[in-house]
This record gives structure tokens, sequence and C-alpha cells, in this order.
């Protein structure tokens, strides 16, 4: 089955799903991966699984591909005069938010812009400066009194911004953290159907990472895999982002390297990429990688994890960029692993094993 990676990931990238409240993009996933696995199911707290079944021998092993679906936005807190306060749901610079189009997600869907005052109108102390988040307001156009019927504190506010072609091959949006991994694990399946493989492959589309990192946690301890590995966005290299926490656009995906990745897994990640000239980047997590694979190698008795990483450009913008062929070669290098994978593998593994 051919992937249209691009239609697939604008698809996505237009629907919100914000952290705890991931239905809007689990049934856009569900429609993708139906065809591409024998099992689909959703978890207790949400997450969407899919298995496809291996043609080794039971017990055959298992790995488990997570990446999450939730995405960052707003929360209304208050309603003053028709305008509403609100705070963020996952890590947001209140910079970037001032003249952004949103989608108010109340008893209705409302068109809405974030305002900020007039620099003159604020304290002398904030004059000349960008408004913190809780001097920023959004406008609905409407009446106070219509206002009041159609929207609460705790509704969502998601952003609206539309995707954007640029040249060669990049894409623009926003929620490509972390749809742009979803759309990798949806093309590994794509290349799977021709493709024989001897272990159990379980797809996750995982819930709230961007706040609790709660299908992290839950997706693993139920598919109690051998191998598991997040695939997530990493930092982009751009302007002002030059050194070795970012990554070059167009090279490939990366492969992390620190605590919360396994040695041997990560070796064999790598020789896979290399035997097949794949273009791939090391990235060093000397810490907490920031995604799902801290969840997954802790819960239970742990279980040996792996993180890859899509180059994204602004990070938690409404203008997130990534270039497809990224996208692309992430899917692959994880078919070409899954193809490649011994039986035996996840018994021999060593942590002190040489990368």
């Amino acid at each position: 089955m051919t992937l249209e990676l691009e239609k697939h990931l604008k698809e996505m990238i237009c629907l919100p799903g914000l952290s705890a409240n991931e239905a809007p993009i689990r049934d856009v996933i569900s429609a993708a991966w139906r065809p591409l696995v024998d099992e689909l199911s959703t978890s207790r707290l949400g997450s969407l699984h899919g298995l496809r079944r291996g043609s080794g021998s039971e017990p055959r092993p298992r790995i488990l591909l997570a990446a999450h679906m939730d995405a960052i936005g707003l929360m209304v807190t208050t309603i003053d005069g028709g305008f509403l306060h609100f705070t963020e749901v996952g890590g947001l610079d209140p910079r970037i938010l001032p003249c952004q189009r949103v989608t108010v997600h109340g008893r209705k869907d409302i068109p809405a812009l974030i305002v900020q005052p007039a620099d003159r109108l604020l304290p002398a102390s904030m004059k000349g400066n960008p408004p913190p988040m809780d001097r920023l307001l959004v406008d609905t156009g409407l009446p106070a009194a219509e206002v009041e019927k159609l929207v609460r504190p705790g509704d969502l506010i998601s952003f609206a911004q539309a995707p954007l072609n640029l040249t060669g091959g990049m894409l623009a949006g926003h929620t490509m953290d972390n749809r742009a991994s979803v759309a990798a694990v949806t093309q590994c399946l794509a290349e799977l159907q021709t493709r024989k493989h001897g272990c159990d492959v379980w797809a996750a589309a995982t819930v709230q990472e961007e706040e609790t990192l709660g299908g992290g946690f839950t997706s693993p301890f139920s598919i109690q895999p051998d191998l598991a590995i997040a695939i997530d966005v990493t930092f982009g290299k751009g302007p002002g982002a030059g050194d070795y926490r970012t990554h070059a656009l167009g090279k490939g995906p990366t492969i992390g390297w620190g605590p919360n990745v396994h040695p041997a897994f990560h070796k064999k990640m790598k020789s896979v990429a290399e035997e097949l000239d794949i273009p791939f980047q090391v990235e060093i997590m000397p810490r907490h990688s920031g995604t799902d694979a801290y969840a997954m190698q802790v819960v239970g008795a742990g279980y040996p994890t792996l993180v890859l990483g899509i180059p994204l450009r602004y990070m938690h913008t409404p203008v997130e960029t990534v270039l497809l062929k990224d996208i692309a070669r992430t899917g692959r290098l994880m078919a070409e692993f899954i193809t490649r994978l011994e039986p035996d593998f996840h018994k021999t593994m060593r942590w002190d094993v040489e990368s």
C-alpha cells in the first residue's frame, strides 16, 4: 500500500486533539491504520493501539512504535466582558500568541483571535515588551451575552493556522509535534504491507504526552513489548539554533543516545541505517529525553527503549516546520529494522555494549 504522506499529515494537523482531549485526531488515525493492521483498539486512557502480527512462531517478540498524538493549545480560565482569559495546555511561548487565529471549542466551535492591549495602555514596566500571557485575550467577535451562553471556563482553544507548503518539500503548520511522528508510524505500517517480519508490531498513538506522559506509561504496561521505540520531533537547526542540541532538516531522523536509550538498541538501529545508507544523525540526550521514552523505559519492570527524532523548526508554535522526506525516512528506517530483527535479539541485549 502506498501512503500519501503529505495528504495524511495535512489531514491530521488540521484537527484539534489537545492533551487529554484526543478524540478528534484518534478517529482520523484509526481510519488510516485500520487497513494496515490486524487489530485496532483504544486503551482505557484513550491511546490508539494497532497490532500487525508477525510470521514467526509463537511466542513472537513484540516491538512497540509509540508516537504521541496529543497537541498543545489553550484553555479558557475566565470570561470578562465577552473576552476570554486563558492558560496554556502544554508549553507555550506567549510571544508567539498575539494575532493568532484560533478556534474556541465551546458549545459550538467559534472562530476567534488572540489579541493584546495597546502598548500605551500597559503598565510602564511592560511598555515596549511582549505582554505576558495573563495580559492576552481571545476575541470571538460575539456580544458578551452570547459568549456567556456558548463558552465556559475549562473549554479548550486550538490553533487554526492552515498548513503551508514551503519550497523544497517543507511543510509548516501547528501540531507537527507530534503528528509528524504519527505519520512516520503510518509510513512504517504501509511499508510493512509488502515485507515479511517475524515479530509482532504494535503501533500506539499515545495520549497526554505534553502534560502527563499518561499514554507513555499505560500503553507499554498493557502491551508488554520486548522493545519500545518513542518517535517524536526534535529541535531543528534554524535562526539562533545551531549547536549540538539542534539537528539539520534533510539529513534524516535522529537516533537518541543517553540514559533513556538502551545502548544495544541504539547500536542495532545505527547498523541498519548504515547498511542501507539511510541518512541519520545521533542526538545526544544526557538527561530525560523529553519524550514518552522515559515512561516506557521505567513502567513495570522496564523495557529496552530507543528514541527516534524528526528535526522540526519553531517547536511549540503554530508554524512548526518539517521536511517530508525526513518523515518518510523515519518510517522506512523502522520498517527495515523490523524486517531485519532477529527473534532472539531482545534476549541477547546488554546495557554495557559498546556503541
